[in-house]
């Protein structure tokens, strides 16, 4: 059985490591943070509201509007499950919440 030291240090260094993966991704976001509440914001205003068509049409349409690169921006939120409105919602939004990353450490 590992002791409260060994169980401690196991868990700083799987902190430090998880610090270190969340700095980089955050220094990978292509959109800032206040871009990325706002589309979160509008996302769940316009999906609430008329539900979703299976597409980034309004994501989409809120990066031009703000002129941010779509060719940058789409895939970046695909790789964090957002293919469609309602995904980068639910699933970007879930992983950015505030416009920062939540980590999913693992219990020690």
């Amino acid at each position: 059985m590992a002791t409260k030291e060994a169980k401690a240090r196991r868990r700083a260094i799987v902190q430090g490591m998880s610090d270190c993966v969340r700095a980089a991704q955050e220094a990978a976001r292509p959109i800032g943070r206040e871009d990325l509440r706002a589309l979160f914001d509008h996302l769940d205003d316009v999906v609430g509201r008329e539900g979703c068509d299976n597409t980034l049409r309004r994501t989409r349409a809120f990066l031009q509007g703000r002129s941010l690169d779509q060719a940058v921006i789409v895939p970046w939120l695909g790789e964090y499950g957002g293919y469609c409105d309602c995904e980068v919602l639910a699933n970007v939004g879930e992983r950015w919440r505030e416009g920062h990353l939540v980590a999913f450490l693992p219990r020690l």
